[in-house]
């Protein structure tokens, strides 16, 4: 694909993953520098980091958006994608993993296993990719790799193998043993370029050998041939010994864990020999499958460039110089520019434009790429995030990606009515973007609401309009996302008569509203018989209904887990008309929907926090005071109490000052979505009180 032509099976599609300020874009640093693709360290805490290109993330000192880059090490070509650890960017993670064929899980030597860690790992697991854990910060104050490597099996359940562990530890850490080759390395130099390998030293002997033997009994079950000489010999040459953990690592059965310190410069370039040896190329994985254009039946293409073409758009950016730029995975086949393709997830035809190599935010131009490529297209102008791209006369379907629904949402204004325009664009890209950003207009208020994951995300996509997109606006205050449901059946009458002059209008339905389980579709069902309501009349009174739930009936919140029932009704044969039934339905609804026993569910938030036990009690009773559950609470060996909560999003705005504040700085934490849930009477009436006042 770029000057270098490497042939598919030397070629490792790459994440780097892991909770946040795990240390991955550090990591992703030290690769750069060493395979030679920057020639300057880059560093997160001066903002000068390669990967974390954009302003929000080097005045934050954290990753936003995933980056994507290639480099070469030794005869391997790595194409690496630096995903974010905060959990309100989790798309950007789950996106990625999509399209990944290995993941390197950074773990923090300290923190261990922590709650981001699990997300990314349970993520990695829907997407079946094999991994390596590193153990970053082994010169950190309290680093403990072989605690990690435990935390790993007791908090994952995964099955680590060891291939290195360190010399030393804390400020003493000075290089690896490593069990695969059995030699040690030490980093000396300032980058740590210059490694010097010695023989096992004495004192690691004993753990040398029993690691050993652990590698080579692992091994050994990755074949009935390998296990047979292993259990006559007692021994695996080394060539056995890397098949076989490549074998089961590809297969997702163990996970090679290794350690270092990437801000001081030890074990990136042991890292990326192993992400060579273990690491699926495109051509050790299975045939990528898809379906066919508009029927469920099953069809596969091989990872050869021989074979038809099959590429999934997995990201969009937008982009101050080229416009519009796709991030694409070629599974099968090549792309070059000027050529047609295939969206058959939405049936139009697209051209390719420009094909570019991505290094973050730079780019160079290449003439094709090929399958197990991962690369930008320039011209796409119909493709969204998860389409697929194939020949018009060979179309397939690749599963596409689903992403969570918003939990939280502001409202905005634009200040003049130039900045309307700008406004109405700038949310166009962006919710190109990133499928987690939804907006709408407010029908009653004709404001615009923009909603997102957290608080943290629609401060981002905020300041982005302001500074990226020169949107003058207003912003209101952060909002929850609360729905509308029901707790028993009820029936209602809707009917819309009127008569004036002329025509008249009729429309008359029963029907009855029925709750569904928590997370279910809306289901609408006809039981009417012998043409009480004509057939071309259904759809409205499903319309009708559909349009009232949608914008609420007791808070203006949208109505979900519900099936609405059409049992009878009446019409006029000159009177009556869609519009007539669709009013005469959202009366009906409207009216069932109150003798339901309304309720209003409200996102409950998963909240892990991570204090010194001296500050455990605050913690908890101020959680309890915002009705919060107490889940778990357990230490870990310094003495740091991990706390389990599920506490509801309307209480934890403005968080992270209180937890500063009660734990005089030492107390972090993390908050993922965790389901929708009834809210308290209480919070029930001041919500519809609050709701309704806004209507009087």
């Amino acid at each position: 694909m770029s000057n270098k032509k490497v042939t598919l099976n030397n070629i490792r599609n790459i994440g780097i993953a892991a909770h946040i300020d795990s240390g991955k874009t550090t990591l992703t640093e030290r690769i750069l520098y060493y395979t030679g693709k920057s020639h300057k360290i880059g560093e997160v805490h001066d903002g000068n980091a390669t990967m974390d290109w954009m302003e929000q993330e080097q005045e934050r000192g954290i990753t936003i958006t995933s980056a994507a880059t290639t480099c070469f090490w030794k005869n391997i070509q790595i194409n690496i994608i630096d995903t974010p650890g905060h959990v309100d960017f989790t798309v950007e993670v789950e996106r990625a993993m999509r399209v990944l064929d290995g993941v390197v899980a950074v773990f923090c030597a300290v923190g261990g296993v922590q709650p981001q860690s699990e997300t990314v790992w349970r993520q990695a697991e829907k997407y079946k990719v094999p991994r390596i854990c590193f153990v970053n910060k082994m010169d950190r104050m309290g680093a403990d790799f072989f605690r990690v490597v435990q935390m790993m099996k007791d908090n994952l359940h995964a099955k680590p193998v060891i291939i290195n562990f360190p010399i030393g530890a804390e400020e003493n850490f000075e290089g690896i043993v490593d069990v695969l080759g059995g030699k040690q390395y030490h980093y000396r130099g300032d980058k740590g370029e210059e490694v010097e390998v010695k023989d096992i030293q004495p004192e690691f002997k004993e753990k040398y050998d029993e690691l050993r033997e652990a590698l080579i009994e692992t091994a050994a079950e990755a074949s009935d041939v390998y296990l047979e000489k292993y259990m006559e010999e007692g021994v695996l040459s080394e060539e056995e010994i890397i098949d076989g953990i490549r074998k089961l690592t590809i297969a997702g059965e163990y996970v090679p864990a290794c350690c270092g310190s990437a801000f001081k410069n030890k074990g990136a370039q042991t890292l990326l020999d192993y992400v060579g040896l273990f690491l699926p190329a495109p051509t050790d994985l299975a045939d990528i499958v898809g379906t066919k254009l508009d029927s469920e039946e099953k069809v596969s293409r091989s990872s050869s460039e021989e074979a038809p073409l099959s590429a999934l758009a997995f990201k969009i950016q937008t982009d101050p110089f080229v416009g519009k730029l796709t991030f694409v995975r070629v599974y099968s086949g090549r792309l070059v520019p000027g050529s047609y393709v295939l969206n058959a997830s939405s049936g139009k035809r697209e051209r390719i434009g420009r094909i570019l190599q991505m290094h973050a935010n730079t780019r160079e131009e290449v003439t094709e790429a090929r399958a197990g490529d991962i690369i930008g297209v320039i011209g796409l102008k119909a493709t969204k995030t998860g389409d697929t791209l194939c020949p018009e006369d060979h179309p397939i379907v690749l599963e596409n990606i689903v992403f969570p629904e918003p939990v939280i949402f502001v409202a905005i204004e634009p200040k003049t009515k130039a900045d309307q325009g700008k406004l109405s664009t700038a949310l166009d890209k962006l919710g190109e973007e990133d499928p987690t950003f939804r907006y709408k207009t407010d029908p009653e208020t004709s404001q615009t609401i923009i909603s997102g994951m957290g608080e943290l995300h629609l401060e981002i996509i905020v300041d982005r309009l302001l500074r990226e997109f020169s949107v003058g606006a207003n912003i209101g205050q952060p909002q929850v996302a609360y729905k509308e449901s029901i707790k028993k059946s009820a029936k209602a009458e809707g009917k819309f008569v009127r008569q004036t002059g002329g025509r008249g209008q009729f429309g008359h339905c029963i029907l009855e509203i029925v709750p569904l389980e928590r997370g279910s579709e809306f289901v609408f069902e006809s039981k009417v018989v012998g043409g009480r309501i004509p057939k071309e009349f259904m759809s409205s009174v499903e319309k009708g209904a559909v349009n009232a739930l949608n914008t609420g009936i007791i808070a203006n919140y949208p109505v979900v887990d519900v099936k609405v029932v059409c049992h009878d009704g009446s019409y006029h044969p000159v009177d009556s008309s869609d519009v007539a039934f669709q009013v005469a339905s959202s009366y009906a609804v409207k009216d069932a929907f109150k003798a339901a026993t309304p309720i209003i569910l409200e996102p409950l938030m998963e909240v892990e926090v991570e204090v010194p036990e001296a500050n455990m009690g605050d913690v908890i009773s101020d959680l309890n005071s915002r009705r919060g559950k107490i889940e778990k609470v357990e230490a870990d060996k310094n003495n740091i109490q991990h706390i389990k909560a599920l506490v509801p999003l309307s209480e934890m705005f403005g968080y992270a000052t209180a937890i500063r504040s009660v734990t005089q700085g030492r107390g972090v934490y993390t908050m993922q979505f965790f389901m929708y849930s009834e809210c308290p009477k209480q919070v029930f009436d001041t919500i519809v009180a609050e709701r309704n006042k806004g209507d009087e």
